[in-house]
């Protein structure tokens, strides 16, 4: 999915909006590029601009006053049936963005006419004040991006511990804790792959250096550029966030039944749970997925999707989601105030209770996801675009750290189970240390110490040991 975090590699500049290659290996490609042409013959033309290499493609020897062209690069978010245009001027010079410019020797590529339209849609709000605004916005999501990696990874740490804690412990095992334990694990799976690809993506945009004449990538192979394997990333992406979002409706459905509806409470339909919580999301992803597959066609990764209308496949039923637990959350407030008031509590102490129970509730019932939903501010200043940015991903990419925190280590069911085992641990421990290797000798006091019958032999040893009894007396076969 593209989010404004993944336009810094893409939109560097206004000329060159797609990857480069670094200045370090621009003479090295530079040549290549010239050497490449050397079979060219423009004798009979008495000017030419000489081959020459813009950082993203390479250009062929083209006479005055005519232009070349060449395909548009095959990277994400690009058409390759689009042509890219370069202007050789009347002087024999590649020409500038301007007329009479030309200060860069390779002159002025658009790369812009490259891109689909909901990219290029996306750039021109980038660029809609100057280009020092939009550097500013790009530097906005280079910073989110890295809160973003610290936000994930926190929470991966968080959600795989609280588990740990809810398989290990047996008196957590409830219907409550069952439901928690489905929810964490879907967001387990999302997290985990959010940081495979961001990762992924680091690397490999890291080591961009370029296309060579015949548009071949020479960048560094990983899941960002790989067929299939990409396409098959995200859609499992989408599939566990569609996961987390149905189990976030169960826990608010179940929440809400449990305080506010008397009837059928006994029952658990954990069976119909599952099902809604599992099985429908795997519906919806293949739904999604087969459209936006035939929408895109060969297109590498389908980078942009959720910029079209079948995104709105996922994207629907998730905001129906958040809409259906907020009026979970304003019903369960409800109830709680009335029982509050019931109760002659003071009216501070209920409002108090009352926002807490809210506040706890929002990343549970996934309600603070309804930002990342919000159209990307692109075009407003850079202020107001680094408030949300920040504000969305942070909520978004800590959600995991804050559901562990609230409903595992801060639980206090957890807590005692928890406080249980290791005091349990540490008196096992300390009476270990205190009879260290004198067990044997315990042993034989405590057989010392056992009963003996007339011929001096331990009555109850034996029995112990055998497990058989005397069928006429009833006592112990010695």
């Amino acid at each position: 999915m593209v989010t404004p975090c993944d336009l810094t590699p893409v939109c560097e500049t206004e000329e060159h909006a797609l990857p480069q290659s670094p200045p370090m290996t621009h003479s090295i490609f530079l040549q290549a590029c010239v050497d490449s042409f050397q079979h060219v013959n423009l004798s009979a033309h008495e000017r030419w601009c000489n081959a020459t290499y813009d950082m993203v493609l390479c250009w062929p020897p083209t006479p005055a006053g005519e232009s070349a062209q060449l395909p548009c690069p095959p990277v994400k978010g690009v058409d390759p049936s689009q042509m890219v245009y370069k202007r050789c001027d009347i002087s024999g010079r590649w020409a500038g963005k301007t007329d009479g410019d030309f200060t860069r020797p390779q002159g002025y590529t658009n790369y812009i006419v490259c891109f689909t339209k909901p990219i290029q849609e996306v750039l021109r709000k980038l660029y809609n004040d100057s280009a020092e605004d939009a550097q500013t916005k790009l530097n906005i999501a280079l910073g989110t991006r890295i809160m973003e990696i610290i936000g994930l990874s926190l929470s991966l740490a968080s959600l795989c511990i609280s588990l740990a804690i809810f398989f290990y412990f047996r008196s957590l095992k409830n219907n409550r804790t069952r439901i928690h334990r489905n929810l964490f694990v879907a967001m387990v799976i999302q997290v985990m792959i959010r940081l495979v690809l961001y990762i992924d993506q680091a690397i490999i945009r890291g080591h961009i250096v370029g296309y060579s004449a015949t548009n071949t990538n020479t960048s560094r192979q990983g899941i960002d550029n790989t067929p299939m394997l990409c396409e098959a990333s995200y859609v499992l992406l989408e599939y566990a966030r569609t996961a987390m979002f149905m189990w976030m409706f169960i826990e608010g459905l179940y929440l809400h039944n449990k305080i506010t509806v008397t009837v059928f409470q006994h029952k658990f339909y954990y069976s119909v749970y599952h099902a809604v919580g599992w099985g429908v999301p795997v519906l919806m992803t293949a739904a999604w997925a087969t459209a936006t597959a035939m929408h895109y066609g060969s297109s590498r990764c389908w980078w942009g999707y959720n910029f079209t209308s079948y995104f709105w496949i996922l994207e629907g039923p998730r905001f129906s989601v958040i809409s259906l637990n907020m009026v979970f959350l304003l019903n369960i407030i409800r109830v709680l105030v009335t029982k509050l008031r019931q109760s002659n509590s003071s009216e501070a102490l209920q409002v108090r209770k009352a926002v807490k129970a809210a506040i706890v509730l929002l990343p549970l019932l996934g309600i603070t996801n309804v930002l990342n939903m919000i159209v990307a501010p692109l075009g407003r200043s850079a202020a107001e675009f680094g408030l949300w940015s920040y504000a969305t991903h942070f909520l978004t990419s800590f959600q995991g750290f804050f559901i562990a925190l609230l409903y595992c280590f801060l639980n206090g069911e957890v807590r005692t189970a928890v406080r249980k085992y290791v005091d349990n641990y540490l008196l096992h421990r300390s009476a270990g240390v205190r009879r260290g290797s004198g067990l044997s000798s315990v042993f034989l006091t405590t057989v010392t110490d056992l009963p003996r019958d007339h011929h001096g032999r331990a009555r109850h040893l034996c029995s112990c040991l055998r497990g058989s009894q005397s069928p006429t007396h009833g006592r112990p076969y010695l």
